[in-house]
């Protein structure tokens, strides 16, 4: 623990906060050890200062974007990958108390328990020294995960720019409407078209869902606009 402090560049008042942070469910449900707290209650303590710390990140180096685009940038950011990654980069899987169960199958390095266990640490932090204390961690942990992040348009979905495209010309919506549903029911294939008749265009797109395939159509519709 005294090197995942290092890596923080956080002392903890009370190892106790970081010991139950480092401490998975499946730890406590093994050999009487049902009196030691584990990382969940943790773990939201977390995600709200996460979420509020790259919210305040990118509202400041984005000043042109709305609410959407924060939105999209902030569920990237903080998203189980990066921040799995994050916890693999300070050796969160080495120093993790797990049942025998997941360390059999190789729960040190699953991406859900370390983007777990890395909230949870950010909320024993909160708690062990305060708001600003954990946003000082957390800060230069998210930058490099920011400044790689797209462009906020990047992250709109291909419907959704279609939309806004054809809106700032004045142009009426598009229209969806299956051709084709191929497959047993819990493996479809569906098949739909996108129209925007006041352009005369028109594109297919396919998915495992009637969602997925009309983002399909949508996104090779936009394609030709380009």
């Amino acid at each position: 623990m005294a090197e995942l402090e290092g890596h923080l560049g956080h002392s903890f008042a009370d190892r106790r906060l970081l010991l139950s942070a480092l401490t998975h469910r499946s730890y406590t449900n093994e050999g009487g050890r049902g009196e030691q707290s584990h990382n969940e209650r943790l773990e939201f303590l977390g995600d709200a200062v996460l979420n509020l710390v790259a919210a305040d990140q990118l509202f400041r180096l984005h000043p042109d974007a709305d609410e959407g685009d924060l939105s999209r940038l902030r569920a990237r950011i903080v998203s189980a990958e990066p921040l799995a990654a994050i916890g693999q980069d300070l050796g969160l899987g080495e120093v993790l108390q797990l049942g025998s169960g997941e360390l059999k199958t190789g729960g040190f390095r699953r991406q859900s328990i370390l983007a777990d266990a890395l909230e949870a640490v950010i909320g024993a932090i909160y708690l062990d020294r305060g708001l600003e204390a954990a946003r000082r961690i957390v800060e230069p942990l998210l930058e490099p995960r920011i400044a790689a992040a797209p462009e906020p348009e990047a992250l709109k979905d291909p419907k959704t720019r279609l939309q806004e495209w054809l809106q700032a010309r004045g142009l009426p919506l598009p229209s969806y409407a299956v051709e084709q549903v191929e497959g047993l029911p819990h493996e479809q294939q569906f098949r739909v078209r996108c129209v925007v008749e006041t352009l005369g265009l028109s594109s297919q797109g396919g998915g495992s869902s009637r969602r997925r395939a009309e983002q399909s159509a949508a996104e090779r519709l936009l394609q030709r606009l380009a």
